[in-house]
């Protein structure tokens, strides 16, 4: 069974073993800790390529203290459907672990990540969301940031918005669908151990600021983290067969008044030093057209 949130911190399980070549502050890491706390020996880790294929190390020493399938971008949502059946035909109590990147899942693996939704697969993915394609030089991505600044971008940021991959995730009416953040790692916990109890394809959006990328100092991770949901920049949310839900620690910023400014977060970002005022007006509003939407679904969701 799931490790109860109250006893992680007695936990001496890690999901990633000191000495791995994570970059500083990196926030994988401290997903896959957390990862490796609550699931345990039960899960299996299907890792398409990106910044978790380096920390996951090469042979013979290892990164991850979990069974690692690494695998081409496109496939992970297909490799890891069949490791699934496959656990099923033998009767093995496991949970199979999509974790990948933004690039794995929400540009290049998004068909077979679609499909597998679909299928309603036994599955659990989670994308570590850094905004970028970090590990091949900080290229820009379906779910890179409006204006924010990358290697491919123009000089004034990234023109296209980014994708909302938990909301296109929960159009395909699967049973399970999160988003969480590196910054609130009990609220992670929390829904890793919702989404390991039911059976289902399961989804998890998690925020994952990245140092070298987003441009902000190494010890600043959580930071940030924390910053994007208290200025409303990222809603935590929870949706359970059926049953939507504002998680606890985004609700009070459910009430504009009571977030902290948008210029905070990104003011520590190097990534959008480059912004001006009507930029960050637009960004505000986006926020408040994400909220009023997340409200709404909350609302319909209760009846």
């Amino acid at each position: 069974m799931p490790v109860p949130i109250a006893k992680l911190a007695q936990v001496k399980r890690k999901g990633v073993v000191p000495g791995n070549p994570a970059c500083m502050g990196c926030p994988h890491t401290l997903g896959l800790k957390i990862l490796g706390k609550v699931l345990g020996d039960r899960a299996v880790l299907v890792v398409p390529a990106g910044c978790t294929s380096i920390i996951a190390g090469v042979y013979p020493r290892a990164g991850i203290n979990m069974p690692v399938l690494h695998v081409p971008f496109a496939s992970a949502g297909a490799v890891a459907s069949g490791i699934a059946a496959a656990y099923d035909m033998i009767g093995r109590d496991g949970v199979v672990v999509v974790w990948s990147g933004d690039g794995g899942a929400a540009d290049i693996g998004f068909a077979t990540l679609s499909g597998a939704a679909i299928r309603n697969e036994n599955i659990l993915v989670i994308v570590s969301d850094n905004e970028a394609y970090m590990n091949t030089g900080i290229q820009a991505s379906g779910t890179t940031s409006w204006r924010a600044r990358t290697t491919t971008t123009p000089i004034y940021g990234k023109t296209e918005e980014k994708k909302d991959l938990a909301l296109l995730m929960l159009l395909h009416r699967v049973p399970y669908v999160a988003t969480a953040s590196v910054g609130y790692p009990t609220d992670f916990a929390e829904k890793l151990e919702n989404a390991a109890a039911i059976r289902g394809f399961r989804f998890i959006h998690l925020l994952s600021p990245c140092p070298p990328g987003w441009r902000f100092d190494a010890d600043k991770t959580a930071h940030v983290a924390k910053l994007a949901v208290e200025t409303g920049a990222w809603i935590l949310w929870e949706y359970i067969n059926g049953r939507f839900r504002i998680s606890p620690m985004s609700r009070p910023y459910a009430d504009p008044r009571r977030r902290k400014p948008i210029e905070e977060y990104l003011r520590l970002q190097g990534r959008f030093s480059h912004v001006k005022p009507e930029d960050v007006e637009f960004i505000k509003r986006r926020i408040e057209e994400n909220w009023r939407l997340v409200k709404e679904l909350e609302a319909f969701y209760r009846g």
